[in-house]
């Protein structure tokens, strides 16, 4: 029967039922110590239940997947984070550093001394040691450094020279490489006589006696093919290859659309250097999601969700800044119209729905366009009719839901005028949205910025000012 440990990553629910668990053990293992350290005589029996809960968290924390392990701390407060970090078996600490997030990651580095963090970094490949290395004092990398053999400091060396959103930077250095002048059978023995292959192989690498790729052997060709044909017969020799120096999100974009289990990293003379898996490229997906998620929202950086005080207002404060001068804008923007909104009381009850469909409407806008510019699905040349596209939408929608809620405006206020006021106001807001939703995510490209940056704060200030303003001094010119 498999272990949990073996059984890789755990859906949601389980997930969730480990961490509740543990939740209850450190819930009991306070009190328990609060009953065990109390003045007086010692309270043996306390001791003992104490003793008894923390083998139980302990037994607990070792049958995780390091995944999991590292889902939990990520979940905990610090105090209790600590708790279950110290409960960790040496020997897994380095597995767990890799899988939990920054911020925690960096919390949970400050909490050891040199020593462990050296014991703990022994335990990685020379490549998840170049994901590690960053975060780590570097005293400690120089020790590192010099306990590795020659062939692994050079590839951490060579993974820590690129930077992190290059190829480079994840690359497995793990790969079985074969020549093209042998038979089949010979690679057959081969690999028996290895006993294991490295995860997410699903292909060999052929290489001459100079390194240079030229070729793939996968792994079922290998299997259902005669065992005396060459190499050279079977293989592949048009691989999807990839350079150090390109972009990993363009690079994961590419495994999806070839559906690619690993790949080889070559240089620019060809020579095989290294491999991607897909389980680094999953990392990827997930990581550029996530940075897509707190850049709209104008966040720099991810956030320890129990990060201190100080932290999250170091994280937050900048866009929250901008908020608040858009904001102002729009209380202007409200402040030129106070006369008209005296003398007609229903435009105070109407114009928040006008800038928040226009909101809605321009947040959807620029979704779609970011996510086609991370795909690459948006060129300079495609953006004019890609515009004109957004227009039209917006212009249909405005007159459909506009003319709904002017219809509701004239029933409810027995004002036809009103009614069209209301249905005029919708639609140049969701003509704007559409615009702005275009042009936001475009222009942060060609100054060379990341469009989802704070781009649904943008959009949500520009329609509501905009909103405002339409709807009242449409008001203003025809009703008052």
């Amino acid at each position: 029967m498999m272990t949990e440990i073996e059984t890789g990553t755990r859906p949601t629910t389980q997930l969730q039922g480990h961490l509740a668990r543990v939740s209850d053990m450190l819930d009991r293992h306070r009190l328990v110590e609060e009953l065990a350290n109390r003045e007086g005589p010692v309270d043996h029996e306390a001791v003992e239940v104490h003793r008894r809960t923390l083998a139980e968290l302990q037994a607990q924390i070792d049958k995780l997947h390091p995944a999991d392990v590292a889902h939990i701390l990520d979940a905990l407060p610090p105090e209790d984070r600590l708790s279950v970090w110290n409960l960790v078996k040496a020997d897994r600490d380095g597995e767990i550093l890799l899988e939990v997030s920054d911020a925690v990651r960096e919390s949970l580095l400050a909490d050891m001394d040199a020593p462990e963090i050296l014991a703990a970094a022994e335990q990685l490949d020379a490549d998840e040691l170049a994901d590690l290395a960053e975060d780590l004092p570097d005293d400690v990398v120089h020790e590192l450094m010099q306990r590795l053999d020659a062939p692994e400091r050079e590839q951490l060396r060579s993974a820590m020279s690129y930077d992190e959103d290059q190829v480079g930077a994840i690359m497995d250095f793990e790969m079985i490489t074969i020549r093209e002048d042998v038979t089949l059978e010979v690679v057959l023995r081969y690999l028996r006589f290895l006993k294991e292959i490295p995860e997410q192989t699903d292909k060999l690498f052929v290489v001459n006696s100079d390194n240079v790729l030229t070729g793939v052997l996968p792994l079922k060709w290998l299997l259902v093919n005669d065992p005396a044909r060459m190499v050279s017969d079977v293989m592949a020799v048009d691989a999807n290859t990839f350079h150090p120096d390109e972009d990993v999100a363009e690079t994961a974009q590419a495994f999806e659309r070839y559906d690619l289990i690993s790949a080889p990293v070559v240089d620019v003379d060809g020579r095989l250097i290294g491999r991607l898996t897909i389980e680094a490229m999953v990392d990827v997906i997930r990581e550029e999601s996530d940075a897509e998620t707190l850049s709209r929202g104008g966040l720099r950086e991810d956030e320890d969700i129990f990060a201190s005080v100080w932290k999250s207002l170091r994280n937050r404060w900048a866009w929250l800044a901008i908020n608040l001068v858009t904001a102002f804008i729009a209380s202007r923007v409200i402040g030129l119209f106070e006369g008209s909104i005296t003398k007609l009381v229903a435009l105070a009850a109407l114009m928040p729905i006008v800038a928040g469909i226009g909101g809605n409407s321009g947040n959807q806008t620029i979704t779609m366009i970011v996510r086609a510019l991370a795909l690459g699905q948006v060129s300079p040349a495609s953006a004019t009719r890609l515009l004109r596209k957004e227009v039209i939408v917006a212009l249909m929608n405005g007159l459909v839901w506009g003319g709904v809620i002017g219809m509701v405006a004239w029933l409810l206020y027995g004002s036809a005028a009103l009614g069209l006021v209301m249905t005029a106001a919708m639609t140049l807001n969701l003509l704007l949205a559409a615009l702005m939703g275009v042009l936001i995510p475009m222009s942060l490209i060609r100054f060379g910025r990341d469009p989802a940056i704070g781009s649904s704060v943008l959009i949500t200030a520009l329609t509501d000012s905009g909103g405002f303003f339409i709807f009242l001094g449409l008001a203003t010119l025809f009703l008052i």
